[in-house]
């Protein structure tokens, strides 16, 4: 973004502090119109013909800008990766207070991973940790979707649930 002399076009259209248009000038009229209010002359729209500046101070522009990007940034959501684990032989109640944390964070938009992680001889019944993982699956299936399948990694079976777009 060009500045008061960097400016390199012979004629810019002007827009006045206030954001009404004064019209086209040459750039030293421009200049001197910025000066007497003791402002920048900024070039808005480089690519226009004959390119739009405007009067403003520059300082304050820059730092709307600035904030401008930080809010924009502040509004996006990040998809994070929330883990839930247990074992094979999970009772009811733990397996349904995990089930009620898993939904919250889907309906809040960030993905699941369920890992199932096996001890010992819990390796011979990887069945076990498999049904569960599915069960689980089956149970949020109306708010997610399965994104990363069932797989055994070592000791631990996971398998990742992503939040069904609302697009569909």
């Amino acid at each position: 973004m060009r500045i008061n002399r960097q400016i390199r076009a012979h004629q810019v259209r002007v827009i006045s502090k206030d954001g009404k248009q004064v019209g086209v000038l040459s750039i030293t009229d421009a200049l001197k119109l910025a000066d007497e209010d003791e402002l920048d002359l900024v070039e808005i729209a480089p690519n226009a013909t004959p390119p739009v500046c405007k009067v403003i101070d520059y300082g304050k522009y820059k730092y709307q800008q600035i904030k401008k990007e930080k809010e924009s940034r502040k509004a996006q959501h990040q998809v994070k990766i929330k883990e839930i684990k247990f074992k094979p032989n999970i009772d009811t109640h733990d397996f349904l207070t995990k089930e009620k944390h898993a939904r919250e964070f889907i309906e809040k938009g960030n993905k699941v991973r369920i890992t199932c992680s096996f001890r010992g001889r819990e390796m011979l019944h990887v069945e076990r940790g498999e049904k569960v993982i599915k069960r689980l699956v089956d149970d949020l299936k109306d708010i997610a979707i399965v994104e990363a399948p069932i797989k055994l990694m070592g000791r631990n079976m996971s398998a990742v649930l992503a939040p069904v777009s609302k697009k569909r």
